[in-house]
């Protein structure tokens, strides 16, 4: 029975942590079910990208206030969880804060405070996320695919953060052996007096329940990231890593198209002679994209990476005009579509039952997509990385050269350039008749 506890925390730390590689296995496999990418160009941009973007928060202090206020959260969240590191040695071998008895006393009392005066400003932080989100009701937290789950997501996330820190507090708090020492309480010294005339042994039921209440949310929230926009704790390094380094407005070409179009153009070609010899894999399947499927692997990465801030719905142009246009919501269509297709995965023992469905049409409709100016602004406001207007122009493209199912306006273009080899409705012949119009 000297070890029962030991035994119960090393199950529960395995069922956990199992659990959470089993979701990520998932992530993985439904994100392999795009289009393979070659990232192997560029490669010290990329880590610089990795650098100051993931790591630095480059674009999310853009906006001062939130940008502030996440990065103390963010850097909250990785330093406070050093701390997890001894919450599991105690709690695999039977110690009891294993770091105060193998540091020198002044480090492990560095170490602890920083913790504790984090803790508290995530707890501000966090608080001030919530009254913007629920009180003051910023704009980009009200729009209408911001109804339900994901209004709900945002706060849960909150709520849980709040509760981890409260625990590790008052699990310092009610430590008398680390009260005692006087060392690293920084803030929990001013919690302990709540606790005066509780008797020792209360006092170490609560603490030791804090405990197993701390490092049981933790593995919680762990596995809570699987179903949340938070997923971007996890994905936002790797996603901005095979983010786009090319200068934006550089749109990909298809090579198919290219060899077509250079044919076309060569005044030396011969149209009768007979095609050259082309591999599968010089012609793609489908043009464009109508379905996660054709999306690229970095694309599908992408939407499991937004975390649905809508700085890059506030910042696009045929959003603020009223256009029905939200490049949240592709990215949030994106990986709804997605998740879709992976619980059919998992119903159909690994293989794809076709459903009837896919992403365009039955998720995101032509109006939304002739509705971008692929602008880029909705690129340049993401804090990490991801690209919207990429998926768009995929789908457009799909439209255009799969279904001929382009706004009139750019059909007449299309005409006119086949027929005068000019946007404009006037025959090559009559170009100049402007020079003689007096």
């Amino acid at each position: 029975m000297e070890y029962l506890p030991n035994i119960i925390f090393a199950v529960i730390l395995i069922l956990g942590i199992g659990y959470f590689v089993r979701n990520i296995k998932k992530i993985i496999r439904n994100i392999k079910l795009g289009q393979d990418v070659d990232a192997s160009d560029n490669k010290s941009q990329r880590w610089k990208n990795v650098a100051y973007i993931a790591l630095g928060q480059s674009k999310m202090v853009k906006r001062p206030v939130s940008g502030f206020l996440h990065v103390i959260v963010y850097v909250g969240f990785i330093i406070i969880n050093i701390e997890v590191l001894e919450i599991i040695i105690d709690g695999v071998f039977g110690t009891h804060r294993i770091g105060q008895q193998v540091l020198p006393e002044w480090l492990y009392g560095f170490l602890i405070g920083s913790f504790e005066i984090l803790s508290v400003l995530v707890l501000v932080s966090v608080s001030v996320f919530w009254l913007r989100r629920n009180v003051i009701k910023i704009k980009r937290f009200l729009s209408s695919e911001m109804k339900g789950w994901p209004k709900s997501d945002g706060n849960i996330i909150l709520y849980f953060e709040v509760v981890l820190m409260c625990l590790f507090l008052l699990m310092n708090a009610t430590d008398t052996i680390f009260q005692n020492t006087g060392s690293g309480n920084v803030i929990s010294q001013f919690i302990a007096p709540w606790f005066e005339g509780v008797s020792g042994g209360t006092l170490s039921v609560i603490e030791k329940t804090a405990w197993w209440l701390h490092i049981v949310g933790i593995l919680i929230f762990l596995n809570y990231l699987y179903f949340s926009k938070h997923l971007h704790i996890l994905l936002a390094f790797p996603n901005v890593y095979l983010g786009n380094v090319e200068p934006k407005g550089k749109f990909n070409n298809l090579d198919a198209v290219t060899a077509e179009v250079k044919l076309m153009m060569d005044p030396d070609a011969d149209p009768y002679a007979a095609p050259a010899e082309t591999s599968e894999d010089d012609v793609p399947a489908k043009f464009g994209a109508s379905d996660i499927m054709d999306l690229s692997q970095v694309q599908l990465l992408n939407a499991y990476t937004c975390t649905e801030c809508g700085r890059c719905t506030s910042e696009c142009p045929a959003n603020l005009t009223g256009k029905k246009l939200s490049p949240r919501k592709i990215m949030m269509d994106t990986r709804d579509r997605l998740e879709e297709v992976g619980k059919n995965i998992d119903a159909n023992n690994g293989e794809f039952k076709d459903d009837g469905k896919q992403l365009l049409g039955d998720y995101i409709t032509n109006e939304e997509l002739w509705a971008c100016t692929t602008c880029n602004a909705c690129v340049e406001a993401c804090p990490v990385s991801i690209d919207p207007l990429s998926i768009i122009i995929e789908m457009r493209r799909y439209l255009v050269m799969e279904q001929s199912a382009a706004p009139m306006e750019l059909n007449n273009m299309m005409t006119n350039i086949e027929n005068n080899g000019a946007p404009w409705p006037y025959n090559q012949m009559d170009r100049l008749n402007w020079k003689d119009e007096k």
